[in-house]
């Protein structure tokens, strides 16, 4: 029987299905997305260049994922949470740690897993290795456990995240047939900067 669970409050609009395969409602993580979660299910997303966070405290059984294509702003302090939504990963993981903190868990019991940073979009810089970097400074100033990460490469991923556990699997898609990815992160790049013509976008 299929157990579609409340969800936390502010995290309507996240998509979920049932996995008929898992046995389980998954949640799923779209870019500039996160979602935090109590419930026995799961959270997923497909990561080119972008980078996902999964954040837990396995002693409280919450935890949570975001989706973020780019490092950070200048001058963030200026600018708003609705300016930035969860684009930008300075601020996808504050409002991650925040929300988690909010609805139980405990800053000293949170554990941390990076993925992503592929570089799949040819004509482009790098950008996943700004986002690498940047998400290893971030958990290492913020003196956060990671526990393990899986990044880099020249492929996409599928992760599956249970928020109760810290369990993830990671699916490296190494054989893709087509461009799906690096269209739509080539789309999601674009839409940011015609949103934020007036925002300088530091890649570090």
């Amino acid at each position: 029987m299929k157990h579609f669970k409340p969800v936390i409050h502010g995290f309507e609009h996240v998509k979920r299905f049932w996995d008929s395969t898992r046995h389980k409602v998954v949640a799923k993580v779209l870019p500039g997305e996160f979602y935090i979660s109590k419930n026995d299910e799961l959270i997923s997303t497909v990561l080119g260049s972008c980078i996902s966070a999964c954040v837990y405290d396995e002693v409280m059984g919450i935890g949570g994922m975001n989706h973020f294509m780019l490092p950070g702003v200048k001058d963030a302090n200026n600018l708003h949470a609705n300016d930035l939504s969860c684009r930008y990963g300075n601020w996808a993981m504050e409002f991650l740690i925040n929300e988690l903190l909010k609805n139980g868990a405990a800053r000293k019991n949170l554990k941390v897993k990076l993925f992503g940073g592929g570089k799949i979009i040819r004509s482009m810089t790098d950008i996943g290795l700004g986002n690498i970097r940047f998400a290893y400074d971030y958990v290492q100033e913020e003196k956060l456990e990671l526990i393990s990460h899986d990044v880099g490469g020249p492929w996409p991923r599928k992760i599956v995240f249970n928020p109760q556990s810290g369990k993830v699997q990671v699916k490296k898609l190494r054989e893709m047939h087509n461009d799906t990815i690096e269209k739509r992160e080539v789309r999601y790049l674009h839409e940011i900067e015609a949103q934020d013509k007036k925002t300088d976008i530091e890649l570090f």
